[in-house]
C-alpha cells in the first residue's frame, strides 16, 4: 500500500512539474525566464519529499496554488488548508522548495532565512518566501511545512504542489452545489 502511495505522489509530481509559464516579464526578450505553477494538495502520514516527512494525519486544501520564479521567489495562497476533521491546529507555515523531485534535496532559503506565515483558523494562508536556486531545479516540488514558533524552525509538510484527479470536475460540482458557480465576472 505505501508503495502504491509513493509511486502515486511521484506520478503526480512529474505531471504537476511541466507546468512551466512566463513569469510575466518581456515574452520577445525572455530568455529562460520561465516559472513552475501548480496546483497544492493536503498531504497524507507517511510520506517523505526531500528528506522531509510529511504530517502524522491527513491534510485536505479546499484550493491551493504555489508558483516559484526564476529569480527564486517562492508564493503559496492556501484556502482550506485542514485536516481531515475540519480543523487547524497549526498557527504558523512557511514552504521548502525540492529540486529533483520526491527524492531531491531542499534548496537553501535566502540568508534572510524562513520569514513564517500565518495560518488563519480556516485554513487560509498566504506564503512569500525566497530561496537561492541552483544552476537548475528538475522536478521541483513545493512543501507548505508547520512552523514552530518554539524552535522557529520549520517541522513536517502538511501540503505539497500536486493534482487530485478530478479536482477539477469535484470543484464545480461543489460549485454547483453551494451556488458558488461562475456568476458572470
Amino acid at each position: 500500500m505505501r508503495v502504491n502511495t509513493l509511486l502515486t505522489i511521484s506520478a503526480i509530481a512529474v505531471f504537476s512539474f511541466t507546468a512551466l509559464a512566463d513569469d510575466g516579464r518581456d515574452s520577445y526578450n525572455n530568455n529562460n525566464n520561465g516559472s513552475f505553477q501548480s496546483s497544492v494538495i493536503g498531504s497524507v502520514p507517511g510520506l517523505t519529499i526531500g528528506g522531509v516527512a510529511s504530517g502524522g494525519a491527513p491534510w485536505f486544501v479546499r484550493q491551493g496554488e504555489a508558483s516559484v520564479s526564476s529569480s527564486g521567489r517562492i508564493h503559496v495562497e492556501l484556502q482550506g488548508l485542514l485536516l481531515g476533521n475540519g480543523t487547524n491546529p497549526v498557527a504558523m507555515v512557511g514552504a521548502t522548495l525540492v529540486c529533483g523531485g520526491t527524492g531531491g534535496a531542499p534548496v537553501p532559503e535566502t540568508a534572510a532565512g524562513v520569514t513564517p506565515s500565518p495560518l488563519s483558523s480556516l485554513g487560509n494562508a498566504e506564503i512569500d518566501q525566497a530561496v537561492t536556486l541552483p544552476a537548475a531545479c528538475f522536478g521541483p516540488v513545493v512543501l507548505v511545512r508547520v512552523f514552530n514558533t518554539t524552535s522557529t524552525q520549520l517541522g513536517a509538510f502538511i501540503a505539497v504542489t500536486g493534482l487530485t484527479p478530478n479536482a477539477a470536475q469535484n470543484q464545480h460540482q461543489d460549485q454547483d452545489n453551494h451556488g458558488g458557480g461562475d456568476q458572470g465576472h
